[in-house]
């Protein structure tokens, strides 16, 4: 399937690790020039030399997503140096599964209002494009209460909610807007790797809840995610998609 991305061009928070990497890289590999931002300048510069091997164009940028300067800063400069940008992929997460205070400033900083800095800093060159996309990875966790405590499950819930609403609020004008809910997603240095030699009870107890025996790979994820983002699914808009080998037991009606 040609899902029409070739030339496009792609923005991804958190764009060297996991997930968020591997969504850089399909959307890459299908012909579409990427931005990304991450914490570390070093996977950064490597993440943009493994992008421009592909062929494509990539703008990389070290900064801390709760920074609103910063972010707005690499927005509008890799609208710049890409020409436009059509799709925004809003993944990056505190992680923050702590029951205190800190949690839920962590969680509102980078979860949640790293989303709207991203979406309203990028609308101009979203209202100019004639593709335009709008994605937030959620997770499961916002679905039900899980180990993860109070905060980290409600912030998810609140971004897909926010999808939602952009999706009625934006139809007019051709956005879109889309999450997507992964379950326990593992790869190495991720959480769950951390969580299997730090903690291999949980990591036992979490496997254990899944029917298909494993947890998801960061590719399984990130397909969803760049084709809900393509113009393949051009009519696919307010609606959160679920990758979790059946984790959940809540039927989405």
């Amino acid at each position: 399937m040609d899902l029409g991305l070739k030339g496009k061009v792609a923005l991804v928070t958190g764009g060297t690790k996991g997930i968020g990497r591997r969504v850089v890289e399909i959307f890459a590999e299908e012909g579409a020039h990427v931005g990304f931002c991450a914490r570390s300048a070093a996977e950064v510069a490597e993440t943009v030399a493994a992008v421009e091997a592909k062929g494509v164009r990539a703008f990389g940028t070290a900064l801390d997503v709760a920074d609103k300067a910063a972010l707005e800063g690499w927005v509008a400069g890799a609208g710049a140096a890409l020409g436009g940008i059509d799709m925004v992929v809003a993944n990056v997460s505190a992680l923050a599964v702590g029951t205190d205070e800190a949690a839920w400033r962590a969680g509102f900083d980078v979860d949640l209002i790293h989303t709207v800095r991203l979406v309203e800093a990028s609308m101009p060159f979203l209202e100019a494009s004639a593709a335009p996309s709008i994605l937030a990875i959620s997770s499961v966790s916002g679905r039900e209460s899980d180990f993860t405590g109070y905060a980290y499950g409600a912030y998810k819930a609140a971004l897909v909610h926010y999808m939602h609403t952009l999706a009625v609020n934006l139809a007019g004008k051709g956005i879109r807007a889309n999450a997507v809910s992964p379950g326990n997603t593992y790869f190495e240095g991720g959480i769950w790797h951390q969580i299997e030699t730090g903690n291999p009870e949980l990591f036992a107890q979490s496997l254990a809840l899944n029917p298909t025996g494993r947890m998801a790979k960061p590719e399984e994820i990130a397909r969803g995610v760049v084709f809900l983002s393509s113009p393949a699914s051009s009519f696919t808009t307010g609606t959160n998609l679920v990758i979790d080998g059946a984790l959940t037991r809540g039927v989405q009606l």
